[in-house]
């Protein structure tokens, strides 16, 4: 029943026409951006988007403007770690043809970006070489600072800016000799007289595909093993990537390793494969010591033995991301010259976006943790058996991990009774956890009270209603943070099919009744097919509601099937799979398999309906007499 969005991003409309009160103002398209790992990519989606939409354009003009706007928005996102606002505007200038003006701006303005020149050859500025690679391409560019807010903006023309001169450190002139690792970075082909230009399109657009490849991984060894592929053979001849765990890396100090496990060496990688395990051998030795404070710049590391050849030139680069350690870079390039400052400013700047990538992932797996903790918490250790009755359980979560919003329980309710349920909660993860936390203790307890079927229900409508939609709402705010002007207490609305079996000679009797949720179907041995109880009201809707129960006689042979809506409401284009007693006829189709066969092939059935994978959490319970 619905899903909470992992990232916040709203484009707003006017992309391509003016607005009805401003008739001649110019093109614009803006979006607000959650400052995550994907919010470059979905900057760059949306200027793609808006230039479709404007219309026959230079496409040097488009690919620049996509260019810096993934490198002001990454330097947003590593730097600030706040939402970001975009925008992009069409203007017309009369002298050199159709502009694009470009902001980005964040929430975090305490510090400007540094643009004075290093202080030393490897130290770079704060904001890293990305705000000079968007200075080449740009014909203007500033920062504007608000209260509460900081602005970076560029100015593109269609026509190329003037080669962007520098001192040597930061860029290449038009005629400076090239790195030979740099060739391959950029673009073909080579203009004539464009070394400068040519070189920083090349690397911010090296920058822009290695952010799309990293910000999809959610697994930190695989990130340090897609880094160094990106590194080499293209801009080193070997790397390693050191991991901090959690703890140790806080601080940042080398000496609070000394009494830990320290950092681990998560990859290696050397353009000549045979020499990979040697590298490692040498690198587990003697791994590097960063200076403190943290920071981000290149230090230069010893060679790592001359069992990889000539000496040559290594550099380590601290990953750090908001501020934390997360582990370290080396860098290495056999032969008697250094490292080109274009290289090592590159690196620092990838190496931003892999502490990025890493920190992500490292949120990933704490909050999978947290799911998979809670829905433990959530769901039955174990299912009852019970006497002359098998049973058959299906709970598949759409995000593996949990919570789900989908839940069940079988459990012994004394004096020869036993119950089940099976149930559906508006919404999923901490919400869902609060409702499914309060609702399955109350269901037992109220059991082995001996409450029947309809006062459970009762007095679970009424406790949703009451003091569960308030705590519901509390806990979520707990998690998900403050809500909005006019986001008051919301009731958290509750599907449930419960039910009563009590085994007797011959059979069992089954008191039921489902509550807003799919109604359950019996299977008999001749293979038809009968829903076996009535529709009634939602939990959590309704004061004063007053629940009724079915009761039934399951015999020898006979299956009764419980679902989720993940089961019916199923989608194949805009088919939904009980569309025509679509279940009904899958489970006639079930005559004469057991509990566990049953379950199977619903299962194999509801996922074989569409190309794609559910895209709600499903649930099924068989209970069938023996």
């Amino acid at each position: 029943m619905g899903a909470i969005p992992t990232q916040r991003e709203t484009v707003f409309p006017g992309i391509g026409a003016p607005s009805p009160a401003t008739p001649h103002a110019p093109p614009v398209a803006r979006a607000t951006l959650a400052g995550s790992p994907h919010a470059p990519g979905a900057a760059r989606d949306l200027v793609r988007a808006a230039f479709a939409e404007w219309g026959d354009l230079p496409e040097r003009l488009a690919e620049d403007v996509t260019l810096v706007v993934s490198e002001l928005v990454t330097n947003a996102v590593v730097h600030a770690g706040t939402d970001v606002d975009l925008l992009c505007r069409l203007e017309d200038d009369p002298e050199q043809g159709p502009a694009v003006v470009v902001e980005v701006g964040d929430h975090h303005p305490s510090r400007a970006p540094r643009d004075h020149p290093p202080e030393t050859p490897h130290e770079t500025p704060e904001y890293g070489r990305g705000l000079r690679l968007v200075a080449a391409l740009a014909d203007a560019w500033g920062v504007t600072y608000r209260r509460g807010a900081k602005t970076v903006w560029a100015r593109l023309l269609p026509v190329a800016p003037e080669p962007y001169e520098t001192d040597g450190t930061y860029g290449a002139s038009p005629v400076a000799p090239l790195d030979p690792l740099l060739e391959a970075l950029a673009p073909e082909p080579r203009p004539a007289c464009r070394g400068g230009d040519w070189l920083n399109r090349g690397a911010l657009s090296f920058l822009a595909e290695a952010s799309d490849l990293l910000a999809g991984q959610l697994d930190e060894d695989l990130v340090a093993a897609l880094s160094s592929q990106l590194l080499v053979p293209r801009l080193a001849d070997w790397c390693g990537v050191w991991l901090e765990d959690e703890v140790s890396g806080h601080g940042g100090g080398w000496g609070e390793w000394a009494g830990g496990p320290g950092p681990r060496l998560a990859r290696v990688w050397h353009g000549d494969e045979g020499r990979i395990e040697e590298l490692r051998r040498a690198l587990e030795k003697d791994p590097p010591r960063p200076a403190e404070p943290p920071r981000s710049g290149p230090e230069h590391f010893p060679w790592p033995g001359p069992a990889l050849g000539p000496r040559g030139a290594a550099l380590a680069y601290r990953l750090i991301a908001g501020g934390r350690p997360l582990g370290t870079l080396v860098i290495g390039r056999a032969g008697p010259g250094a490292f080109a400052d274009e290289v090592t400013g590159l690196v620092e700047d990838l190496g931003r976006r892999v502490a990025l990538a890493i920190g992500a992932a490292r949120q990933y797996a704490r909050q999978a943790t947290i799911s998979a903790v809670l829905q433990r918490g959530l769901l039955p250790g174990a299912v009852a058996e019970i006497p002359g009755v098998r049973s058959a359980l299906v709970h598949e979560p759409r995000e593996q991990g949990g919570p789900s919003g989908d839940f069940y329980d079988l459990f012994p309710a004394g004096d020869g009774r036993w119950c089940f349920a099976i149930g559906d909660v508006q919404g999923k993860g901490p919400e869902a956890a609060v409702v499914i936390g309060l609702a399955r203790p109350w269901l037992r307890l109220l059991a082995r009270e001996g409450y029947g079927v309809p006062d459970v229900l009762d007095r679970l409508n009424q406790l949703l209603l009451d003091d569960a939609t308030e705590a519901a709402d509390a806990a979520a705010r707990a998690f998900v943070g403050p809500t909005g002007p006019g986001d008051g207490p919301q009731t958290r609305f509750l599907s449930l099919l419960y039910g009563e079996l009590a085994p007797f000679e011959g059979g069992v009797r089954c008191t039921l009744a489902s509550a807003g949720h799919p109604l359950p179907l019996l299977l008999g041995p001749d293979g038809s097919v009968a829903t076996a109880a009535r529709p009634q009201t939602l939990l959590g809707v309704i004061e004063d509601v007053t629940y009724t129960s079915d009761v039934l006689e399951l015999r020898h042979g006979d299956s009764l099937l419980c679902v989720t809506d993940g089961v019916t409401e199923r989608r194949s284009g805009i088919r939904q799979f009980d569309d025509g007693d679509g279940l009904a006829l899958a489970l006639a189709g079930c005559v004469g398999l057991d509990a566990e066969l049953i379950a199977e092939r619903i299962r194999r059935l509801v996922h074989e309906f569409g190309e794609r994978p559910p895209e709600d959490d499903l649930a099924l319970l068989v209970l069938q007499a023996e």
